[in-house]
């Protein structure tokens, strides 16, 4: 299976996404117990600490070790992310890396012997390089770049060899590499010349393949025959319509794409018997946001997005059937992992009050095991809530979808300030699943709405479509529209409603507060974006096409300055009048460290309440647990005191 995430995918997916979630210290040395079914309580919740949050260790990246019995993942158990493993048949999990300054991030297992790679950047500059540790402990960086990104993109189907991309000739284009599994010797495949988004390596090494981003919503695959060098676009098509690669059969070498091309959702296609046509593998009436196959082919796994949950279908293939998939708590399936001889996979599980887990599921004995209790041991799921999916008529008439999340304690006498939250993006989406941040604010007595605004993926290709050239506009009077949706519910104080949100969200708030100075009582800015031209122009170059992409999204700096000056808080700020906290990484090289500067200098001359706080050893987002404990204790205090008013004395007889 060689196709990995195209990286275009992986930086539109986070281009202004937060990463304001937390976590913690390392699960337990006991087999866990199976985790209960979840169901949802009304009654006092007690209130947890930061730190008792922060017992909550995050994991992600599960891969099957050579020998099938033990799987490695990345783990912030130590306070920041390291690789760790642990057996299949459940125990202690084992640190494998010991970083303390830079997160450790598992790329890859060989599928051999003993050795993984992983990938570090410095203090969260997202100049990554992809280094390989051996059993002995020792460490290996495999592209020494002065300058430059390089990310690790699959082992070969023979196992003989790794691919790297690394955008050291051109800091626009990500030329591909062929590392030699022994030597790691490497030898160029793919020089990148037109900047497209690599996303898939035939298993003979014949072609690959790459995704051209139009606009967010409007892309085409191109292939690269090696033979011959040359390209060639697979997806000519009229009107808009988005295609990506999905996988590649490992057997017979065929493309599976992913396209909306002809309908509100993406649906699964592979070639058609007719040259230049398609047809329909997979569909439903939600986005099919994945489907790959296992090492021989035999499985094929599809995730669909289905109104901000996650539905996972396990197919086998010969037999062309649909599995089960074992029963577990309600919640969302992630990350799924076959085994090398195929008879196993791993995958995280996650509700709203449980913490994502690492499980390996037996295809032979169809039985599921946790390996991993990562939920923080102090709190108890029963005082945590579940999210409800919501929706309300903005100013226009359309339906704007939301997760709601309502403390035990509100209730129509004992009404909670509420807060909306906006997501990342463009084209993000506040999804079900554990955020310990907003459990922690709901926790303290917030209500807390998720909104999806218009513009956020998930929701069909034309609701995804509606904010193109209309950020500040339209999907910013949708977030205003879910303040008065908060206020009109019977246990929400609707004269106390703040706003949060990061990256595009952090624009959002700074937006809210500056052309609808009226509509929040106070706002939390996690470095948003506060002037387009600066942010647009200072785009990183490896993300290549994508750059013309946002352009068509947003507004081309060259060719629209004045309508980008117009939605541009900075250019504004004098109508600034509530109280505002801004949180920005000294090494964000997506929102730089000016764009949050230059708006709290602004606000401060309107003699508006101000605070900011800058953390000196982070990026675009917060990586390190002692960073988040001050994060997210800062924004609870900041809106505590603006939006709990002090309780009123009774006067004395």
């Amino acid at each position: 299976m060689n196709v990995r995430k195209p990286l275009h995918r992986i930086l539109a997916a986070t281009l202004f996404v937060p990463l304001l979630a937390v976590a913690a210290p390392p699960p337990a040395a006991q087999k866990p117990a199976p985790a209960p079914a979840l169901k949802p309580v009304q009654r006092p919740s007690r209130q947890y600490t930061m730190e008792q949050f922060m017992g909550t260790t995050e994991v992600s990246g599960p891969a099957f070790a050579s020998d099938e019995k033990r799987i490695l993942f990345s783990s912030n158990a130590t306070g920041i992310y390291n690789v760790a493993s642990v057996p299949v048949a459940g125990g202690k999990p084992t640190a494998l890396t010991n970083s303390k300054t830079d997160s450790v991030r598992l790329v890859g297992a060989f599928p051999r012997d003993n050795r993984f790679l992983f990938e570090r950047d410095q203090g969260g500059n997202e100049q990554t390089h992809v280094y390989v540790r051996t059993p002995d402990g020792k460490e290996r960086d495999l592209t020494p770049l002065k300058k430059g990104v390089a990310h690790f993109f699959g082992f070969s189907r023979d196992e003989s060899a790794f691919y790297i991309v690394t955008n050291e000739r051109d800091e626009g284009a990500m030329d591909l590499y062929r590392h030699d599994a022994k030597t790691y010797a490497r030898t160029l495949l793919f020089q990148n010349d037109k900047g497209l988004a690599l996303s898939g390596i035939a298993p003979d090494e014949s072609f690959v393949v790459m995704e051209e981003a139009l606009t967010t919503s409007d892309g085409n695959v191109w292939r690269y025959d090696v033979a011959t060098k040359t390209l060639k676009n697979l997806t000519p098509h009229q009107g808009t319509a988005s295609y990506s690669v999905a996988d590649i059969d490992p057997v017979s070498g065929e493309l599976y794409l992913l396209t909306d091309d002809g309908s509100e959702f993406t649906r699964l296609v592979r070639p058609a018997k007719e040259a230049g046509k398609w047809e329909d593998v997979e569909k439903a009436n939600w986005d099919i946001v994945a489907s790959t196959f296992s090492r021989t082919g035999a499985w094929r796994v599809t995730t669909l997005n289905v109104d901000a949950g996650t539905e996972v279908r396990l197919h086998d293939v010969k037999a062309g059937t649909q599995l089960s998939l074992p029963q577990l708590p309600e919640g969302a399936v992630s990350e799924v992992v076959f085994s090398r001889g195929e008879k196993k996979l791993a995958f995280l599980h996650e509700g709203d009050r449980a913490s994502p887990n690492l499980y390996v599921y037996d295809l032979t004995t169809k039985k599921a095991t946790r390996l991993t209790d990562t939920m923080g041991k102090a709190l108890d799921p029963e005082d945590l809530v579940e999210s409800q999916v919501v929706r309300f008529k903005s100013f226009d008439g359309l339906e704007i979808p939301n997760l709601l999340f309502k403390p035990h304690q509100a209730t129509p006498e004992q009404k909670a300030p509420a807060l909306v939250w906006v997501h990342g993006g463009p084209g993000g989406q506040t999804r079900k699943g554990y955020i310990n941040f907003i459990q922690y604010l709901v926790n303290r007595g917030y209500v807390v709405l998720g909104i999806n605004n218009r513009g956020s993926t998930g929701y069909g290709k034309s609701f995804h479509k509606a904010d193109d050239q209309k950020h500040g506009k339209e999907p910013l009077r949708d977030v205003v529209e879910a303040r008065k949706y908060l206020a009109s519910l019977p246990y929400v104080d609707g004269s106390h409603v703040g706003i949060i949100g990061g990256s595009y969200g952090g624009y959002m708030v700074l937006a809210a507060l500056t052309f609808h100075p009226d509509s929040f009582e106070a706002g939390v800015d996690a470095f948003g974006i506060s002037n387009w031209l600066r942010t647009l122009k200072g785009m990183p170059p490896e993300w290549g096409a994508f750059r013309q992409a946002m352009f068509q999204e947003v507004g081309d700096p060259e060719k629209q300055e004045t309508m980008l000056k117009e939605i541009s808080p900075l250019f504004h700020a004098e109508r600034i009048k509530k109280p505002l906290l801004v949180i920005q990484g000294a090494n964000d090289p997506r929102v730089p460290q000016a764009e949050s500067d230059e708006i709290v200098a602004a606000v401060k001359k309107n003699g508006v309440p101000v605070e900011y706080l800058l953390l000196p050893d982070e990026g675009h987002g917060f990586k390190k647990k002692k960073n988040e404990v001050e994060v997210n204790e800062r924004a609870q205090k900041f809106f505590d005191r603006y939006l709990k008013p002090a309780p009123t004395a009774t006067p004395t007889p």
